[in-house]
C-alpha cells in the first residue's frame, strides 16, 4: 500500500482543480505544455484513486468510518463530509481509467479543435471526482454543476452546426435538470432540517407524516434530476445526439456521465429508501424497474434502427444505464442483492467497451487523409498557423494493417458489449440472470420480463454491431485509412483492461458483493461524532 497523508482523499478533487487552472494561463499555442501538465493530472488522480480503492477494501463492512474526512473539522450538518467507501472508490477508478486514454487519443491532434480543451476535461474530472466523493446533498449539486459547466465546453468543442443544435438541446435539458435538482434538496432540507447524507438516513423511518410527504416529494424531484442525466426514458431523447456529435475523446469520456445519474440514484436509493426507512422502504423502485425497463427497449430499438456506429454507440449508453437502473429497482423492492453485484459488474465492463467504442467511430470512417484535413481547417477557424503548432510526439506515426487492428478491436467491442463469451459482459449479465431466476414466485413474471430483455438486448447489439462491422470492414471499397498510433493505443488499452477484468473476474466480482452487501442494507456511509439535528418544525 502506498504510505499517503489523511488527507489524501481530498487529492482527486484538487489535482485536477490545480491542474485546470495552471492551463488557463498557458496560451492556446503552448499545446504541448498543456497535454503533459494534464496527462500527469491524470495519472497522479488515478494514482491516489487506486490507493483509495485499497483502503476502501481494508476497511470491511461498517468501517467507513476510517474513509470519512471533514472539511476543517467541522461537524456534520455544518460542515462539508467527503467519504470514500467501496462503490465511491470503484468510481474513481473507473473515472480515471477513461481519462487517461481520452487524453492520449486527444494528443494526436483532437486537443487542437478549439481553446482551452484540457483545462475543461480537468474540471470535469474535479467534478466528478467530487459528486462521487460527497457526504452532502450541497456539495453533489455543487459539483453536479461544475462537471455539467465543463461538459457544454467540450460538448462544442470543435464547432460544426451539428455539434451547436446538440449542445444547445443538452445545455437546455441539463439546465432543467438543475433546476429540478435545487427545487427538490430545499424541500428536502425543509423537511429534514439536514442535507447530509448519513444523518438524512437517520432521520428517515421516524419523520412525521406530513414531513415525509414533503420529503418524498423533494426526493422525488431531484431524483428525475438525476434520471435525466441518466437517460432514462423518456427523458433520454437528447443523449444519441448529443454524444454522437461530441469529438471522440469528448464521447470517451462522456461515457462516465450517464453512470454519475446511476451512481446518485444508487447512493441515496438504498441510503434513505432501504429496508430500514420505515414507511419510506422501497420508494421509487416502481419507477425504476419500469423506466430503466422502457429505457433497455428504447436503446434496443435505437440500436436496430440505427444506420451509423455514432448512433448505435450512443443506444449502447442507455442499455447500459437502463439495465443497471432496473437491477437497482428490484433489488430496492426486495430481491437478492446478488443482482446489484452482479450490475456493478455489468457497469464496470459497459463502461469501458462504449469509451473505447466511441474512440473507434473516426478511425473506422475516416477517408484517405485522416485527422490531417481536418486540423487544417479547425486551425484556419481559430486563426492558427498550423506550422507553429508544436506536434505532440509521436503524433505522426501511423500503424500498419490499420484494417487488421480496427477489425479486432472492433470484434472485441462487440463482443463485450453483446454480452458473449470470453469477455465480462458475458459475467455480468449471467449473474444478474441468475439472481433473477434464483427469485421466489411473487415476482417471477417481473424477473422474467427483465431476463427476457437482458437477452434481447444482448441480440440486437449483436446484430447491429455485425452490420457495422460488415459494411466497414468486408463491403468497403475504400483504401485502408491512415491511423495514428496515439489513437489506437488507448483503444487497444480499454481493451485490454476488459481482458484484465475477464481474467480475474473472481475477486472483482468478490468486490462487487462486499459492495452490494454494503448499500443493502446501507452501512457504508456514517458521520461520527455530528452535532444534533431534530426535523424543523412545520408550522401549522
Amino acid at each position: 500500500m502506498i504510505p499517503a497523508p489523511e488527507h489524501l482523499i481530498i487529492a482527486p478533487i484538487l489535482i485536477p482543480f490545480f491542474a485546470g487552472a495552471l492551463m488557463l494561463i498557458y496560451d492556446d499555442r503552448q499545446r504541448r505544455a498543456k497535454l503533459a501538465i494534464s496527462l500527469v493530472s491524470a495519472f497522479a488522480t488515478l494514482v491516489c484513486a487506486l490507493e483509495l480503492l485499497s483502503r476502501a477494501k481494508a476497511q470491511g463492512p461498517g468501517g467507513a468510518e476510517a474513509g470519512l474526512y471533514r472539511l476543517g473539522d467541522w461537524l456534520a450538518p455544518w460542515g462539508i463530509v467527503l467519504v470514500n467507501d467501496r462503490l465511491s472508490a470503484l468510481m474513481l477508478v473507473l473515472t480515471g481509467l477513461l481519462a487517461l486514454p481520452a487524453l492520449v487519443y486527444a494528443a494526436a491532434g483532437w486537443h487542437r479543435q478549439g481553446p482551452h480543451f484540457h483545462s475543461l476535461f480537468q474540471f470535469l474530472l474535479m467534478g466528478l471526482n467530487g459528486a462521487f466523493l460527497t457526504g452532502d446533498l450541497f456539495n453533489l449539486f455543487v459539483f453536479f454543476e461544475l462537471l455539467l459547466a465543463a461538459s457544454y465546453g467540450l460538448l462544442l468543442h470543435g464547432g460544426g452546426q451539428l455539434r451547436v443544435r446538440a449542445g444547445l438541446h443538452y445545455i437546455a435539458v441539463n439546465l432543467t435538470g438543475s433546476a429540478l435538482f435545487l427545487i427538490g434538496v430545499s424541500l428536502i432540507y425543509g423537511a429534514s432540517g439536514t442535507l447530509n447524507m448519513a444523518q438524512l438516513a437517520g432521520l428517515v423511518p421516524d419523520l412525521p407524516e406530513g414531513r415525509r410527504a414533503l420529503f418524498q416529494a423533494g426526493a422525488a424531484l431531484m431524483g428525475l434530476a438525476f434520471l435525466i442525466k441518466a437517460g432514462i426514458w423518456p427523458l433520454s431523447f437528447w443523449l444519441p445526439t448529443a454524444y454522437m456529435a461530441s469529438a471522440a475523446p469528448v464521447a470517451a469520456i462522456f461515457a462516465i456521465m450517464t453512470k454519475v445519474g446511476v451512481y446518485v440514484i444508487l447512493r441515496l436509493s438504498f441510503l434513505l429508501f432501504g429496508a430500514g426507512a420505515g414507511a419510506s422502504a422501497g420508494f421509487g423502485a416502481p419507477v425504476l424497474i419500469a423506466g430503466g425497463m422502457a429505457t433497455i427497449l428504447f436503446g434496443v430499438i435505437g440500436i436496430l434502427a440505427a444506420q451509423g456506429l455514432g448512433r448505435i454507440a450512443a443506444h449502447l449508453v442507455l442499455v447500459s444505464s437502463g439495465t443497471i437502473l432496473t437491477a437497482a429497482g428490484v433489488v430496492l423492492a426486495g430481491a437478492d442483492g446478488a443482482i446489484l453485484a452482479a450490475a456493478l459488474f455489468y457497469l464496470l465492463n459497459s463502461t469501458l467497451a462504449t469509451s473505447a467504442l466511441f474512440l473507434l467511430i473516426e478511425p473506422m470512417s475516416r477517408e484517405e487523409g485522416g485527422i490531417a484535413g481536418l486540423l487544417a481547417l479547425t486551425a484556419d477557424a481559430y486563426g492558427l498557423d498550423e506550422r507553429e503548432e508544436e506536434a505532440a510526439p509521436g503524433a505522426g506515426l501511423a500503424i500498419p494493417g490499420t484494417l487488421t487492428v480496427l477489425g479486432l478491436s472492433f470484434g472485441a467491442c462487440a463482443l463485450a458489449l453483446a454480452g458473449l463469451p470470453p469477455l465480462a459482459g458475458f459475467l455480468g449479465k449471467l449473474g444478474m440472470l441468475q439472481g433473477l431466476l434464483a427469485a421466489g414466485p411473487a415476482s417471477a413474471a417481473l424477473h422474467w420480463i427483465f431476463a427476457a430483455l437482458l437477452l434481447g438486448a444482448g441480440l440486437a447489439t449483436l446484430i447491429g454491431l455485425v452490420r457495422v462491422g460488415v459494411q466497414s470492414f468486408w463491403a468497403a471499397d475504400a483504401p485502408p485509412p491512415r491511423v495514428l498510433a496515439l489513437e489506437i493505443a488507448p483503444v487497444v488499452a480499454l481493451i485490454g483492461l476488459m481482458v484484465l477484468l475477464s481474467l480475474k473476474a473472481a475477486p472483482v466480482l468478490g468486490y462487487m458483493q462486499q459492495t452490494a452487501r454494503a448499500l443493502v442494507p446501507p452501512q457504508s456511509v456514517v458521520v461520527p461524532a455530528v452535532a444534533p439535528v431534530t426535523a424543523p418544525e412545520v408550522a401549522p
